[in-house]
């Protein structure tokens, strides 16, 4: 297998503006003066008012979930040291790791207890109808006990340590906004000692997540307004509160020290002040040497190879791996990377039905755009398409004269090659997990053929005219359609 030297580039928007600070800091956590978090999988510090932040760890593993102690002087994390996911502590200031679990079933924190107790979520008691739970481990890291709530994903204990505030489970998606169906559950606060429960209100069955507590009151996140903000509930009034009122993006996770919450919003940090609902974005800076990102040697395995293309004779086969394009024999000839574009992502090669030009997607210019090329990678045209935003694999006509592909939007888009223009021919009614519609093309370059989901949300076979824009449903609905192909002769479509 032969290697190419490329530059990996960090695809991360690091200090774009110094004023501004640096975006993607994940899980923040809070002390009295500082605050920790994620950045490049590692844990950074930073004071409470923002500045530079410095690095506390720098192993190769993972490190996520971190929380402080109550007493500020610890921070206990999860991290992949030693090939799973346990539990682990630090000094406040910075130190060697100490490991607190050793069960095989991933351990991942959720806070601490008064008591100086880390609180984490394991599986590792799990069967058919209870997965995850609660269980503490002292800093010793003695045996870890069970809370005392049969299931439980994600929560904290109170600062009283008498209640605990959770989710049930976990989701399988926490990306997927604006879900309504059955593992969208309240927050539980449950009473420990007498475990008397009660839920957090659910107006339209959103989901409610990552609560916190801060002075007996409950902070969760909720979609309820169509974006996900921090709302509170005060489990001795019933009384419940929106805080924040974010449009845009999400907010994704959030901590609580005596009086203050840090959450994190649009790849920033942001310090709320509960009682006026004033919040601030920190400027925080993350400097570091991130050798992840220096130029390196890198092998071509096979099975790190994507988006295949055939040539129409067979003989060479294109692929994407990291960013480039790179075209191998079948037998006899040499390998070639035809891009050899560092720092650029170059996506999705197509080979064109003669064999004399490849196309594929290109981001050189800050968006996506498409390139038109010759076997050997020379580059014979550039046609910016028409939205910001992500692309599928480009499909040539066979007269060599078109494009079709589709976007993250759920469209099919056509480009035609010769006169660089774009238009989209249809759209899907709705969004699901495969965002691509498939299109393949007629003999004639006329009409492609794609499916598109009904009402009822089975697929139905389409077929588009490429030049009239005219759309036809040509099965009846009735049952689930898919991967509709011509025949060579273009009077038959299989499916």
């Amino acid at each position: 297998m032969k290697t190419f030297f490329s530059t990996i580039f960090l695809l991360i928007a690091s200090q774009v503006v110094v004023a501004q600070g640096t975006q993607l800091l994940r899980q923040p956590t809070i002390s009295d003066t500082h605050v920790v978090f994620v950045y490049a999988n590692d844990l950074w510090k930073a004071p409470i008012t923002g500045g530079d932040a410095i690095r506390l760890t720098t192993n190769e593993g993972y490190e996520s979930a971190p929380h402080f102690s109550f007493n500020n002087q610890w921070i206990a994390f999860s991290a992949q040291y030693d090939g799973n996911t346990d539990v682990y502590v630090i000094p406040a200031t910075g130190g060697e790791p100490k490991r607190l679990t050793w069960h095989p079933s991933a351990d991942i924190v959720q806070g601490w207890t008064p008591d100086g107790k880390v609180l984490f979520r394991s599986s590792r008691n799990a069967h058919p109808t209870q997965t995850n739970t609660f269980y503490t481990v002292d800093a010793a890291g003695n045996f870890p006990q069970q809370l005392g709530v049969p299931r439980a994903a994600y929560g904290e204990v109170s600062p009283s340590g008498t209640h605990v505030a959770y989710t049930p489970i976990t989701g399988w998606d926490e990306e997927w906004r604006n879900y309504r169906g059955g593992q969208a559950m309240p927050i539980w606060i449950v009473n420990l000692q007498t475990m008397d429960l009660k839920r957090t209100p659910q107006n339209d069955a959103e989901r409610h997540l990552q609560p916190i507590w801060l002075n007996e009151d409950v902070y969760y996140l909720s979609e309820r307004d169509y974006a996900s903000n921090i709302w509170k509930y005060s489990p001795s009034s019933g009384e419940e509160q929106q805080v924040t009122f974010h449009k845009k993006f999400d907010v994704k996770s959030l901590d609580a020290n005596a009086n203050r919450i840090i959450y994190e919003q649009g790849g920033y940090l942001h310090l709320l002040n509960p009682a006026t609902g004033e919040a601030n974005q920190l400027n925080i800076n993350v400097t570091g040497d991130m050798n992840y990102a220096r130029p390196r040697w890198e092998n071509v395995a096979g099975n790190q190879l994507r988006n295949p293309s055939l040539s129409p004779n067979g003989k060479r086969a294109a692929f994407e791996h990291r960013g480039e394009i790179f075209t191998l024999p079948k037998e006899e000839g040499s390998w070639r990377n035809i891009t050899n574009s560092p720092g650029v992502a170059d996506r999705a090669p197509a080979w064109s039905a003669t064999g004399n030009k490849l196309a594929w997607f290109n981001d050189s210019s800050g968006e996506y755009q498409l390139q038109i090329a010759n076997q050997m990678g020379e580059i014979e045209k550039t046609i910016a398409v028409p939205t910001k935003t992500f692309y599928f694999r480009p499909v040539w006509s066979p007269d060599g004269n078109k494009l079709a592909y589709t976007d993250t939007d759920y469209n099919i888009l056509i480009t035609d090659v010769l006169l660089g223009t774009t238009k989209v021919i249809d759209s899907d009614l709705y969004a699901h997990p495969s965002r691509e519609m498939n299109p393949t093309w007629s003999p004639d370059s006329k009409w492609v053929t794609y499916v598109k989901q009904l009402p009822s949300h089975f697929k139905a076979v389409m077929i588009a005219n490429v030049n009239t824009n005219e759309t036809l449903q040509v099965t009846n609905g009735l049952a689930d359609s898919v991967s509709p192909v011509f025949d060579q002769s273009g009077e038959m479509i299989y499916f």
